[in-house]
């Protein structure tokens, strides 16, 4: 018998969204805390984002925070810069190892060469590249055997090192790494879930099929999806109070959608224009639960662009987490300005 769909409302979703995502209670400082923010990875692509979404979910952080070795950095998901959990980085990496003969001949292809020429050193991404005589970038297919780790400044080009090969089967990896897309960025189907993880969408059916006992149906605004049957009780839960304001970097997990997903965040097309841009995305701005509008930042200058008139409170809550941004290598305090 076909299980019946369970009728989730928009408001039901972006709650039980802020809550896994601890971003209506900050949770208190530790590696746990850490671990727990960085559970379905925090896209680092623009420098020091993970930092940022750190603040924005545990207290304390400060600049050094995306170095506790709670963490670690690795090409994950689409191959982006990623800080995720240290003991879990094999779901975000060989969890996405190719099942195609081909895809799996160019992964350990790359591994074996990195390591080959490392024999236990660390050296930078592009004079890597060099010492091989290949495009730098090729060599990210080596991620997906989980034996490669990267540290990125920002500034200066990744360094890059290889660990022992993570003992658990690539499938087993997938499963964990969906079990995680579903929980912190569900509901989902295994289309949206291969689009997040940059696999192919066969390999986002298979881990959807084989987790088929852990999963509940449930009917969006924008259509079928599924989560975790243990949410499914949370997803019920009623709302709690959430915090003031929020300010999300690009590409921070609570926004990073695509498709019909963008539509059920932002519900203006023209302001999900101006949030999901072409080119970099600007942060997001998150007051009472809501997004409400974009920043950017220029050194230790703010400027914010609301998307309504925001009170004199709403204000003052955006400008107190701006103030706190824990940002390495400002000096002085942080500027706001508004551009509306």
């Amino acid at each position: 018998m076909t299980q019946a769909a369970l009728a989730l409302k928009r408001d039901q979703i972006l709650a039980f969204r802020r809550r896994v995502g601890a971003l209506d209670r900050r949770l208190p400082a530790g590696a746990g805390a850490l671990r727990a923010a960085a559970w379905a990875g925090l896209q680092d692509s623009m420098p020091r984002a993970a930092l940022l979404s750190i603040h924005a979910r545990v207290e304390g952080a400060h600049p050094g925070s995306w170095e506790d070795d709670a963490l670690v950095q690795v090409w994950g998901p689409r191959y982006s810069a990623y800080v995720v959990p240290a003991r879990d980085h094999a779901y975000f990496t060989l969890g996405r190892y190719p099942d195609d003969e081909r895809g799996r001949r160019r992964a350990e292809d790359a591994a074996e060469r990195v390591r080959a020429l490392l024999e236990g050193r660390r050296l930078g991404h592009h004079d890597l590249g060099e010492g091989l005589g290949v495009n730098p970038n090729s060599l990210k297919y080596a991620t997906t055997t989980g034996t490669v780790l990267i540290r990125w400044e920002g500034a200066r080009q990744p360094t890059v090192w290889t660990v022992p090969r993570p003992g658990i089967e690539p499938f087993d990896a997938r499963l964990e790494l969906a079990r995680r897309y579903v929980h912190v960025l569900g509901p989902a189907t295994p289309l949206t879930f291969a689009g997040w993880a940059g696999i192919g969408e066969a390999q986002g059916r298979a881990a959807f099929d084989a987790l088929a006992g852990e999963l509940t149906p449930v009917r969006t605004p924008i259509g079928e999806g599924w989560i975790l049957a243990s949410d499914e009780a949370g997803v019920r839960e009623a709302p709690i109070e959430p915090a003031p304001a929020r300010l999300l970097p690009s590409g921070d997990t609570f926004y990073l959608y695509w498709g019909a997903n963008r539509e059920l965040l932002v519900t203006d097309p023209r302001r999900r224009a101006e949030l999901w841009t072409s080119r970099v995305w600007p942060g997001a701005v998150l007051v009472g639960g809501a997004v409400v509008g974009t920043w950017r930042r220029d050194g230790a200058n703010l400027s914010v662009q609301p998307w309504r008139r925001l009170s004199a409170g709403e204000r003052q809550a955006v400008e107190a987490e701006a103030a706190a941004l824990p940002l390495p290598g400002i000096q002085g305090a942080v500027t706001v300005r508004w551009d509306a």
